[in-house]
C-alpha cells in the first residue's frame, strides 16, 4: 500500500532523514520507533506532504505522491494524526468530527462514517455536544483518530498516540487500533512506548539519527536481547 524509497529530508544544512525506505501493507500495523530526534516525525510529515522531501520516492497504491499538496494526499486516503492530538478545543466533539469531512462531498458517506466512529468510540457519542477542550487526554486522542477516519483514511499515520495518557486509556486506544487493522485500515505508528507498539504491530522499523538502523517482524525483534536492552527496558518480552 505505502512504499517509501530512499527518502531524504534536510532542514537547511541539517540532514534530518537519510535514505529511509519502509513499507506498509494493506491492513497492517507497522511501528516506527527510536529515540527523540531520530527523525520519526519528520518521516511522517514528508509522507503526508507537510514538509518537502529533498529526494526519494513515496508511493501510495502504486501512485507517486512525492511533492503532492497535503490536501490531495488526505483526499487520496492518507491521514496523519499529529502528536498532541490538536483538536479544535472551542468546537464541540460533533463539530470536530465533521471537520474531518472537509474533503468528502458525499453527505451520506459522512453520516455513515460519523455513525461508525461513534460505534468505535462510544464516549464520543456521549460527549458529542461537549467542547473538545474539556475532554480528557484519552478522549481527545479518540476524537483525533475519529476525525481522521471521517476523512476516509485508508492509511493512518499516528504520532505518539499514547503520549500523556493514563495506562487504561492507552489500552483502549491500542485495542481500537487493532480493530481498525482487522477492518482493513493500515497504520504507521510512531510510539515511545515501544513494547506496546511492537506488541500490536506486524513489523517494526527502528530509527537512529535519521536512518533505519534495524527492521524486521515485531515478534522477532521483541525477542532480541539487544533490542530489549535499548528499547524495551532491558526485558525480553
Amino acid at each position: 500500500m505505502l512504499q517509501v524509497r530512499n527518502l531524504h529530508v534536510n532542514y537547511g544544512k541539517i540532514r534530518a532523514v537519510r535514505d529511509v525506505s519502509l513499507r506498509v501493507g494493506q491492513g497492517e500495523i507497522v511501528s516506527l520507533i527510536g529515540a527523540n530526534g531520530a527523525g520519526k516525525t519528520t518521516t511522517l510529515m514528508a509522507i503526508s506532504g507537510l514538509i518537502k522531501a529533498s529526494s526519494g520516492s513515496v508511493q501510495f497504491r502504486g501512485q507517486e505522491i512525492t511533492g503532492k499538496a497535503p490536501g490531495k494526499i488526505v483526499a487520496g486516503g492518507i491521514v496523519q494524526v499529529p502528536e498532541g492530538r490538536q483538536v479544535f478545543s472551542r468546537l464541540t466533539v460533533e463539530e470536530n468530527l465533521k471537520m474531518g469531512g472537509f474533503t468528502v462531498r458525499d453527505k451520506q458517506r459522512i453520516r455513515q462514517r460519523m455513525e461508525w466512529v461513534q460505534e468505535l468510540f462510544p464516549i464520543l457519542r456521549q460527549r458529542r455536544d461537549q467542547k473538545a477542550g474539556s475532554l480528557s487526554g484519552g478522549e481527545q486522542q479518540m476524537l483525533a483518530i475519529g476525525r481522521a477516519l471521517i476523512c476516509g483514511a485508508d492509511l493512518l499515520l499516528l504520532d505518539e498516540p499514547s503520549l500523556g495518557l493514563a495506562p487504561i486509556m492507552v489500552q483502549q486506544v491500542f485495542q481500537v487500533l487493532q480493530q481498525l487493522r482487522r477492518e482493513g485500515i493500515s497504520i504507521l505508528l510512531i510510539e515511545q512506548n515501544a513494547s506496546d507498539a511492537m506488541a500490536i504491530s506486524q513489523r517494526t522499523y527502528i530509527m537512529e539519527t535519521g536512518e533505519i538502523a534495524m527492521q524486521g517482524e515485531s515478534r522477532e525483534l521483541i525477542a532480541d536481547p539487544k533490542i530489549a536492552s535499548v528499547y524495551l527496558g532491558g526485558e525480553v518480552q
